[in-house]
């Protein structure tokens, strides 16, 4: 039975769900994990999103990363690795973890070592969605018009998105370089 994209309105117990998967991710990735953060949609307050919990874990290293998954598997993760070969692939050195409840997806969980180059545009997205909430009203348009239209096709869902978030991760990557007082760096691009 194929899923169903549904985007709902901020629930503010997702913080709650965050937390309480990040205690047990924890407890499996010990002194490995160098930072577990709540990335995607339902990290940013008042956004609607798809009601999925997305988890990124900072590891050392992935290179010993099959053996963590008896315990993701134990933990109800179903193990999906780096997805190359998915009609929208992932990204080298990114493995992927899903939980599903009566077929119903719940979590994710991206798993990376230090120093993957995709790292800062995750976080960086997330904290400019945070910080721009007229770019969050914007995205969740999208998304929401995505779902309507791909009700039935993840693929489709993220192709319609991909413009924007493109788009978004851009400005998101320039607005990361500037300090937290909003000023430009002086080696960096200009803030908006």
């Amino acid at each position: 039975m194929p899923r169903v994209i549904e985007v709902v309105a901020y629930d503010p117990e997702w913080i709650t769900a965050f937390l309480a998967e990040a205690q047990q991710l924890r407890a499996i990735f010990y002194t490995r994990a160098l930072a577990i953060e709540h990335i995607g949609s339902t990290a940013v307050p008042g956004m609607h999103a798809k009601p999925i919990i997305d988890v990124l874990v900072v590891l050392d290293s992935t290179d010993d990363i099959a053996t963590f998954s008896p315990a993701m598997v134990a933990l109800g993760y179903q193990v999906r690795g780096e997805c190359l070969d998915a009609e929208i692939p992932g990204t080298r050195g990114r493995f992927y973890f899903t939980k599903d409840c009566a077929a119903v997806r719940t979590h994710q969980v991206h798993v990376c070592r230090v120093g993957h180059p995709q790292l800062p545009d995750l976080l960086a997205f997330r904290d400019y969605l945070r910080a721009h909430p007229s770019v969050a009203r914007a995205y969740e348009a999208v998304k929401q018009r995505a779902a309507t239209e791909h009700r039935d096709t993840i693929v489709g869902y993220m192709r319609h998105k991909a413009a924007f978030m493109t788009e978004t991760i851009g400005a998101a990557r320039r607005w990361a370089a500037c300090n937290s007082s909003g000023h430009l760096r002086r080696d960096g691009p200009s803030c908006e």
